[in-house]
């Protein structure tokens, strides 16, 4: 396999792994916002329910479009806004353990932004 291959392989990876696990924090959000979103968190002053449905943007609709690999720098821009705003707004006076989860995926996805899909992906066929 050629180093560009396994690039294009570990960009997959990278992109479908955290992706998928990004949706098991968003699809019950899903049902927050079918059921009563007035407890969600509004760290910006909107409102909870538009709180709510930016977060399912970002945890929801733009991991979907990250992890089949279309638009893919551009739709991990809702998922980094979002881990920033849950690592920086609603955790701040959490420790570090607690953090640390919506850090690392606000890494992840910095990193997929800057890559982009690679070769295994909806925008690599052509």
């Amino acid at each position: 396999m050629k180093n560009n291959n396994l690039n294009d392989l570990a960009f997959a990876i990278l992109r479908v792994s955290f992706s998928a696990m990004m949706l098991t924090h968003g699809i019950p959000k899903l049902t927050m916002l079918m059921a009563n979103s007035s407890g969600f968190p509004d760290p910006f002053g909107i409102g909870s329910t538009p709180s709510l449905v930016l977060a399912i943007i970002g945890e929801v609709i733009a991991p979907l479009l990250v992890l089949i690999g279309f638009k893919t720098r551009l739709a991990a821009i809702p998922v980094i806004i979002t881990m920033a705003t849950a690592a920086f707004f609603i955790h701040i006076n959490d420790d570090f353990g607690t953090k640390e989860k919506a850090i690392l995926y606000l890494l992840a996805f910095i990193i997929i932004a800057m890559v982009g899909p690679g070769k295994y992906s909806v925008d690599g066929k052509k």
